[in-house]
């Protein structure tokens, strides 16, 4: 028996070097739970670690036999991969936030909501403000209240009122105008 026959990891990716397609089968049976353990540590997150899992397999299918160590070596070898990847998803950053996808899509649909039509009326009785609001048409007042309470962008503003970014920006910069004129 061999070094490598008496290393599975080692013995795998030997196998894998000679295209036995098997041999990737058996090492995600010998390592591929700590593998995704490991991934999840790092990125956080457990759809970028399986994706980081996927992609160092793929890259450790390919370069088996670019791997000369001893048997020994070997798990040393297959982490090595996977972690080279795991930070390169990390400096990519692109797919990368606090937040799952499934909390970032619930988070924009509370956004979406977070400014209603008429919640401006909830201002203090007859407070001045209410009153220069009350003064502005309705798509200027619309528009300021969703960039200056809610937080969007002209463009999300915009798209949300089905018009023209111009026209977006005109009702707040007029509406603006008109505010600052009534409150002085």
């Amino acid at each position: 028996m061999t070094k490598a026959e008496s290393c599975p990891v080692a013995q795998a990716l030997h196998d894998c070097a000679e295209g036995d397609a098997s041999a990737l089968e058996r090492l995600v049976a010998l390592e591929g739970g700590r593998m995704l353990g490991v991934a999840k540590r790092i990125l956080g997150r457990t759809d970028l670690a399986e994706e980081a899992l996927q992609e160092a397999l793929v890259r450790i299918w390919r370069k088996a036999g670019q791997f000369s160590g001893n048997p020994g070596s070997a798990k040393g070898w297959v982490y090595t991969v996977l972690r080279s990847r795991c930070l390169n998803i990390l400096r990519d950053g692109k797919r990368l936030s606090l937040l799952s996808p499934e909390e970032l899509g619930a988070l924009q649909d509370a956004r979406e909501q977070s400014v209603p039509e008429e919640g401006w009326q909830m201002l203090a009785g007859s407070s001045r403000l209410r009153d220069c609001l009350e003064a502005l048409d309705p798509a200027s007042r619309h528009s300021i209240l969703l960039a200056h309470v809610g937080g969007f962008s002209h463009g999300e503003i915009a798209a949300r009122q089905s018009v023209p970014l111009g026209t977006a920006k005109s009702w707040i910069r007029r509406g603006l105008a008109s505010l600052r004129e009534c409150l002085s």
